[in-house]
């Protein structure tokens, strides 16, 4: 890493950047005017699924909050701090799964450094080069932290190597980004990737305001039963104090309960710093920047009324053709909700339509069961629970509600539900053809003849096609009708089928009649499982 060496005389701080003859000046009275001051970094770890980033996150969260009181973090809240030989780091601990792509995103937009975790005995992987894409985007300083060293098959350099061929260089191959092999799992290296964290904060010289407006963004958001509205708000410039009336694009509230990530009772809050918050009207919409306002008329004026949309999603003109499918979408958080509905517009909806019902954080109640009975909707759950007289209400009207702990898992649920809706697809498979030579008995809508097998072979339990020749001068053949074949003979035995050269008795079931010279092209249907 290349250090920048700060010079101060007087009331002015000098930067002196290394093979560069040039000083730039930064005017401390501006400054001082701002009243900034340095403020802890903000991290967000990102990479593919099951590299370790949850592993890391836990790690580093057991060992180095400071837990004063007994407990210590009792709720997912979306950040929290750690404290390294004096200095603060916030971590942005943003969902693993591939499917919330679009909170990582957010994550990557609201930090100032990321970390990416790859698996030391797997290397670049998919999701690796997607949150590469990010932090390119994002202009992010970077650091590599190299996961599940203790592991015989770990190759670092090989991992090294396919960073390069995504035009990220690290040090030790000769470029700027700063690495370092760790094991979530034992520990190992864990106090140098916060050094190199602290030590890239120190080279960007980050600072926030303590006399701007408050500015901050949303990042988790859910109603709690027993407080209401609740939010987790990290704060970028300005103090955040109780009492404050706080408003975003959608909802605006009064601080009345502030508290630290460890949910202690706190009276403002500083720049970096994750804040949960209470006193909203409605739950704000997770990424959301929110501003402070003088009083309750000024936030009203500056809210976007608009209706609610989950996940980006739209309104659809269904055509008479097409098939609906209902959906009523409960989950834990907004976040996780917007995922979902992120995730379900990507599915195929050329054959069956999805539609969102409803789309709200909470338990399923039971307003969600009637809605569901109504406009014959299922009802999906994300880590929520049932309400009783919703669960009852269910029982009753046989309406079944499913809830799931993996996105995926919900989203392939739905792909099945739509399946089900698709007619299955049937292929048809020509098997033979048999020349009639005798018909030896008729009765109302069943045939005994003979034939030849001339094509292919004939099996018992099959479809017949009864073909008769064109008239002399013509070409071609009449499709009479179609029928089945009931029993095969061969030599007066039952056989399950003959080939071609064979001369065998069937037994036909349908409403053609066979007549001597036709031809009976036998053929049979799969049924395919209808696809999305």
């Amino acid at each position: 890493m290349e250090r920048r060496d700060n010079l101060i005389f007087g009331h002015s701080e000098f930067t002196l950047y290394p093979n560069c003859n040039l000083f730039y000046s930064l005017n401390m009275t501006e400054e001082k005017k701002e009243n900034l001051i340095s403020r802890p970094p903000v991290a967000v770890i990102l990479g593919h699924i099951d590299h370790g980033k949850t592993t890391l996150l836990d790690f580093i969260r057991k060992t180095k909050v400071v837990e004063k009181e007994s407990g210590g973090i009792t709720q997912h809240i979306g950040a929290y701090e750690i404290e390294r030989n004096g200095k603060k780091i916030t971590f942005l601990d943003t969902p693993g799964h591939e499917a919330f792509s679009a909170m990582r995103a957010r994550g990557a937009n609201v930090a100032d450094i990321a970390v990416l975790v790859i698996d030391g005995s797997e290397g670049v992987k998919e999701q690796t080069k997607e949150a590469i894409t990010y932090i390119k985007k994002s202009g992010l300083p970077l650091v590599v932290a190299i996961n599940k060293i203790d592991k015989p098959e770990a190759n670092p350099e090989k991992v090294k190597r396919g960073l390069s061929q995504e035009s990220i260089l690290v040090e030790s191959l000769g470029g700027k980004v700063p690495s370092v092999a760790i094991s979530a799992k034992t520990g190992q290296n864990i106090d140098e990737l916060l050094d190199l964290i602290l030590l890239v904060a120190e080279m960007e010289e980050l600072k926030g305001s303590l006399n701007k407006k408050v500015e901050g963004v949303v990042i988790e958001a859910y109603l709690d039963s027993q407080r209401g509205p609740t939010a987790t708000l990290l704060i970028r410039d300005g103090i955040l104090r109780l009492g404050d009336i706080v408003g975003t694009r959608t909802t605006l509230g009064k601080i009345k309960i502030l508290e630290d990530f460890k949910g202690k009772q706190i009276k403002e809050a500083l720049p970096s710093m994750p804040v949960i918050t209470i006193g909203f009207e409605k739950v704000p919409q997770v990424g959301e920047k929110i501003k402070i306002y003088p009083d309750v008329e000024s936030a009203q004026k500056n809210i976007e009324i608009k209706a609610k949309k989950i996940g980006g999603g739209q309104v659809f003109l269904v055509e008479p053709d097409k098939k609906v499918l209902n959906l009523i979408i409960k989950a834990d958080v907004l976040g996780s909700l917007e995922a979902i509905g992120g995730l379900l517009k990507n599915l195929p909806q050329e054959k069956i339509i999805l539609r969102i019902l409803k789309g709200e954080v909470g338990e399923a109640n039971e307003n969600d069961v009637k809605l569901a009975k109504s406009a014959k909707a299922k009802i999906l759950g994300f880590r929520v629970k049932v309400n009783p007289i919703a669960r009852t209400l269910a029982e009753k009207e046989k309406i079944r509600i499913m809830n799931f702990e993996v996105i995926y898992e919900l989203a392939q649920a739905v792909r099945q539900l739509m399946e089900k809706f698709v007619e299955p697809e049937i292929t048809r498979k020509d098997l033979g053809k048999i020349k009639t030579l005798i018909v030896f008995r008729t009765d109302q809508n069943r045939q005994i003849v003979g034939g030849k097998v001339i094509e292919g072979e004939v099996k018992k339990g099959t479809l017949i096609e009864v073909l008769r020749p064109a008239l002399r001068g013509k070409e071609g053949e009449e499709i009479l009708g179609q029928g089945r074949l009931i029993n095969l003979q061969k030599n007066k035995k039952d056989i399950e089928k003959c080939k071609k050269g064979d001369e065998c008795g069937i037994l036909y079931e349908g409403t053609a009649k066979i007549e001597e010279g036709d031809i009976l092209l036998i053929y049979q249907e799969e049924r395919r499982k209808g696809e999305i």
